[in-house]
């Protein structure tokens, strides 16, 4: 009679459950076989570009944005901070990044002195900082390691964090050189407009995960 492991039993029926229909509650079964289930799965939709907003500089109503999954809460942001395509006169080369930290706003600067604008949030008093710099590396849903400086600070923080939905990187990052200062999503989105972070800049997640599909490794970075 043929012996069947634990092992070999649970393989059969996952590659059972791989050839056939895919249901909610297969997944359970890869969960099981040795190497998976260490990380929580990222796997997400085919990228596609945010809905963008008009919206007039003045407006300072706050609408209640939907939350990003089933699970996650709806929350209030102001109208001015929704991605939208503003006239920018500007010297600086289409794939541009410029923020202005004064007034929260991210300028993917576009052909025609336009920009696309995003709502960011910024570098809280005492975190604040300017300078020109490049994109260097970029990650998708990246682990988080925070610095000695920031260990110091909030001993109560974790040393590090894998990528995943709770990880306060969000689910893109843009690395600025040897600094210590990204672009990335947020597990906060509604910060968003408002002077919190250690002085990385943050955006909302789909934000985010739109502006990484428009630009590349070399990209300028300005920050006002």
């Amino acid at each position: 009679m043929t012996r069947i492991t634990t092992v070999s039993a649970l393989a059969l029926l996952a590659a059972a459950a791989a050839s056939s229909p895919a249901r909610a509650d297969d997944n359970w079964l890869l969960q099981l076989l040795p190497g998976h289930g260490d990380k929580p799965s990222l796997t997400e939709p085919a990228p596609q570009r945010v809905a963008l907003a008009t919206v007039p500089e003045n407006d300072t109503s706050v609408i209640t944005v939907p939350g990003a999954s089933e699970q996650a809460m709806d929350y209030p942001l102001p109208a001015q901070f929704l991605p939208q395509v503003v006239a920018y006169p500007s010297q600086e080369k289409p794939g541009t990044i410029v923020i202005d930290t004064g007034k929260r706003y991210l300028y993917l600067i576009m052909p025609n002195q336009q920009a696309l604008r995003y709502g960011v949030g910024v570098g809280r008093p005492g975190f604040e900082w300017a300078g020109v710099h490049h994109i260097t590396r970029m990650a998708e849903w990246p682990d988080w390691t925070p610095p000695a400086e920031m260990l110091q600070r909030q001993p109560g923080i974790p040393h590090h964090m894998a990528g995943g939905p709770d990880n306060p990187l969000g689910a893109r990052a843009l690395y600025l050189g040897s600094t210590l200062y990204r672009i990335h999503g947020s597990n906060e989105p509604w910060t968003i407009g408002q002077d919190v972070s250690s002085g990385c800049i943050r955006m909302r997640n789909q934000d985010v995960m739109d502006l990484y599909q428009r630009v590349r490794v070399g990209n300028k970075v300005i920050v006002l």
